[in-house]
């Protein structure tokens, strides 16, 4: 990997042996620090050696793969196999909300928690069935690309770069709230100051490379991130049932916590309830749990991040096999998630419930100066978590299930040492976090820089633009994209997860429909998909600033984090009226809609005159 792209085939040739190196070198890496533990080296130092010495590893592939040819920046030369394209789709695919937030969810919300898992899985099969295939046989570099052939040119475009930084910017906020939470936490700073600190293995992977230092990048980072995911819970069920198969033997734990649960005071098997910014959100009732799995189905299809994924394949018919294989490594840790939640939360009734307040283990300190663990208890007995407003706790030194509180981004970070685990082992979920969080950041700001430098700077403001001057302001606005995500994280707007879904509604509402007519009702009009993009996005977005920041009423009850009930059909009703009461598109731009269809044989892109003047 260097700026030149003649080693590439033997690079290729060679990702098995080189990949391979790099987990058993890694393994060693966590087996190391494991001796150091036990020699007397402190958790702080463990901490670092992990968030900083994988920082630096993606930091050097992320060198070693820069280049300076727009091919290889763009869509990494289209030289990605499918297996590990699927593995870097994984790594992009498994933000911070997989690895940090779906196991909180599924501990606190039960199996009404799987709105995530349903929605976020079941969104792959849109992809392989109605765009990844079509959307690299068009053969361009981004989204706006294609919405700009299909519809016109640049106000399609335009309207698809205004989206596509909307719900990307709300995703990579999230991402940087995740980097914040692992550093505030292992590196003993604040969390205002960690968000900036963890910029800097985002942008040295994302900057001096684009999509190939990314694609690279990434695949190292789901190496890690499925291995520091697996390894507590696997570790959790030997302890717990005797078999180091948790997906198997969860059900054990969720018996023995049904059975501690009547002596802990629980009525319900779980609780509903899942905390934001804006305090609780119920998914007991039926239309918010579907409401919410269809958004992030119809998200999932339309995340530009995940769909430029799919233009780096060599072939229409490897973008098909990269989607199954992205399935699969997104199976592996989504498969896991249920029974993290259930061991996590044996872990809490057995050891932490009915401790002597004033013998509470250091963790709960640790995580508490953070605002995600504390009691009800007493003010001076421990931090108090902001969700103890309102209950009182019945002052009798021991700590009570209700007085207890733990947020959904702390379940699995704070699993290891809740279970009393090794610390070398809380240090390694913290590198999997940092990696999942890491890997989806680099994939977002590179597709937010593209978008502009790409799609607003070059296709519309200066087409003559030369290669060094594009690449130069790519890395530029990633850079500034950054910092201002890192300053909006610094706020701590919401929840990871709530944010996720914000992005998730805020692309399906505003991109999904073009995209999906574009492909498949040739008789889709340039003013119909245009107004139906603003239409949708509007909606949305309108729906979202309202509810969350000025106390607008919910429409039917609708939660906001599933805006996209109201932006979606709202796009496929404009697009599809407008588009019956305008002029039908041209035939050149008919024949170029068939063309993409067919996976071999040339794209017959419509001229340009042709297409902007209908």
């Amino acid at each position: 990997m260097a700026n030149s792209t003649k080693d590439d085939g033997g690079f290729i040739a060679n990702l098995g042996k080189i990949y391979g190196m790099y987990t058993g070198g890694f393994a060693a890496f966590v087996i190391v620090l494991a001796i150091l533990e036990q020699l007397g080296v402190s958790n702080q130092v463990i901490g670092y050696l992990f968030v900083f010495l994988t920082i630096g590893v993606y930091a050097l592939i992320g060198i070693l793969s820069r280049t300076a040819e727009v091919g290889e920046y763009y869509v990494a030369g289209r030289k990605v196999p499918a297996l590990y394209n699927g593995m870097a789709t994984g790594a992009d695919w498994m933000s911070a909300a997989s690895f940090i937030g779906m196991a909180g969810s599924l501990y606190l919300l039960g199996y009404d928690g799987l709105a995530f898992v349903l929605g976020w899985t079941g969104g792959y099969l849109l992809v392989s069935i109605l765009l990844a295939p079509y959307l690299r046989k068009f053969g361009q570099f981004t989204v706006p690309d294609f919405l700009g052939a299909r519809y016109g040119g640049n106000v399609a475009r335009f309207v698809g770069v205004i989206v596509l930084i909307s719900a990307s910017f709300a995703y990579v906020t999230a991402q940087i709230f995740g980097v914040g939470i692992i550093a505030s936490r292992f590196l003993g700073i604040s969390f205002e100051i960690a968000v900036f600190v963890g910029l800097a293995g985002i942008l040295v992977c994302s900057m001096l490379g684009g999509m190939r230092a990314v694609t690279w990048t990434q695949v190292a980072q789901y190496i890690i991130l499925i291995i520091a995911y697996l390894i507590p819970v696997v570790i959790l069920s030997a302890k717990v049932t005797g078999v180091p198969i948790p997906q198997l033997m969860y059900g054990q734990a969720i018996e023995k916590i049904q059975a501690l649960e009547p002596t802990l005071g629980v009525v319900k098997g779980h609780t509903a309830v899942f905390s934001n910014a804006k305090g609780e959100i119920n998914f007991t009732d039926g239309l918010n749990f579907f409401a919410l799995i269809f958004c992030l189905m119809v998200g999932t299809a339309a995340l530009p991040h995940i769909l430029m994924r799919y233009f780096t394949t060599p072939s229409v018919r490897d973008a098909r096999k990269s989607v199954a294989w992205s399935l699969f490594f997104i199976f592996l840790l989504y498969f896991t998630a249920p029974s993290y939640a259930a061991f996590a939360k044996l872990e809490v009734y057995q050891n932490v419930i009915g401790t002597s307040i004033d013998q509470l283990p250091a963790w709960v300190q640790s995580w508490g100066e953070i605002g995600l663990v504390g009691t009800c208890d007493r003010p001076d007995a421990a931090v108090r978590y902001a969700m103890c407003k309102g209950v009182t706790g019945n002052n009798d030194g021991i700590l009570q299930l209700s007085e207890f509180r733990i947020h959904t981004d702390a379940i699995v970070l704070a699993t290891p040492e809740i279970a009393g685990l090794p610390y070398v082992i809380a240090g390694l979920v913290a590198a999997g976090g940092l990696a999942a969080a890491l890997s989806t950041a680099d994939g977002l700001l590179l597709a937010i820089a593209n978008a502009l430098s790409h799609d607003i700077y070059y296709r519309m403001i200066d087409p003559h633009a030369p290669t060094k001057r594009r690449l130069i302001l790519s890395r530029v606005l990633l850079i500034l994209v950054a910092i201002v995500a890192a300053y909006t994280a610094a706020q701590k707007p919401s929840t990871i997860l709530a944010m996720v879904a914000w992005a998730f509604s805020i692309a399906a509402s505003g991109l999904f429909p073009a995209l999906v007519m574009g492909i498949w009702w040739k008789r889709t009009t340039n003013t119909g998909a245009i107004l139906g993009m603003i239409a949708g996005y509007g909606v949305c977005v309108f729906y979202l600033v309202m509810t969350q920041f000025y106390g607008m009423p919910l429409w039917f009850g609708v939660k906001n984090i599933s805006c996209g009930l109201f932006g979606i059909p709202a796009a496929f009703i404009v697009t599809w009226v407008v588009s019956m009461v305008t002029k039908e598109p041209t035939k050149e731009m008919q024949d170029f809609i068939d063309s993409i269809r067919v996976p071999k044989g040339e794209v017959k892109l419509a001229r340009s005159e042709d297409a902007i003047a209908h």
